[in-house]
């Protein structure tokens, strides 16, 4: 049965390891026949949450007026909401902690996403670097009651292209094919 999936990919770099493995990903999930959307948050105007608790009392609506209404749609059509990151000083890029932590806005609404998935690509050893932002997904998973449908971790990525050759990225792309 064909799914509703939303990437949200929270690399600077265009076209680096992180963008790989979420276009990996994608194609593996577009050619089990999902919908896919890909958000590149870094190349969004996404502004911090304020905190302020707007949102709460309008129907989950922030009153920031950014790009992040666009993701906040997408989230809102998803069933399955993917995280691509790279491993910026052992958690995810500050682009994608920016816009998890404005998804604030939604915890009071009912949302169709009920499973998620995690891609990291880090520059050193996988698991050791990636401890702090597997531990924050984990977290998050547990929190919203999210079925983790599966994490790839890719370490030693020191070059743009490194992650190209690896098996992790047939992971990725079975991952997209198989959630």
């Amino acid at each position: 049965m064909s799914k509703e999936i939303l990437v949200l990919s929270g690399s600077p770099r265009g076209n680096g390891n992180t963008q790989k493995l979420a276009a990996a990903f994608v194609e593996g999930a577009q050619s089990a026949g999902h919908s896919v959307t890909l958000f590149r948050v870094a190349d969004l105007k996404v502004a911090g949450c304020l905190g302020c608790g707007y949102c709460f009392g309008n129907k989950g609506v922030c009153i920031q007026k950014d790009d992040m209404e666009q993701i906040h749609a997408a989230i809102r059509q998803s069933e399955v909401l993917v995280f691509a990151s790279p491993v910026y000083f052992f958690s995810l890029s500050a682009q994608l902690k920016c816009v998890i932590d404005r998804t604030y806005a939604l915890l009071s609404e009912e949302l169709p996403v009920r499973r998620t998935a995690l891609l990291l690509a880090a520059g050193g050893d996988a698991r050791e670097d990636a401890a702090g932002a597997l531990a924050m997904y984990q977290q998050m998973c547990a929190f919203l009651k999210w079925e983790d449908a599966g994490v790839v971790l890719c370490g030693g990525l020191q070059e743009g292209d490194a992650v190209i050759g690896r098996v992790e990225l047939e992971e990725a792309r079975a991952l997209g094919r198989d959630i």
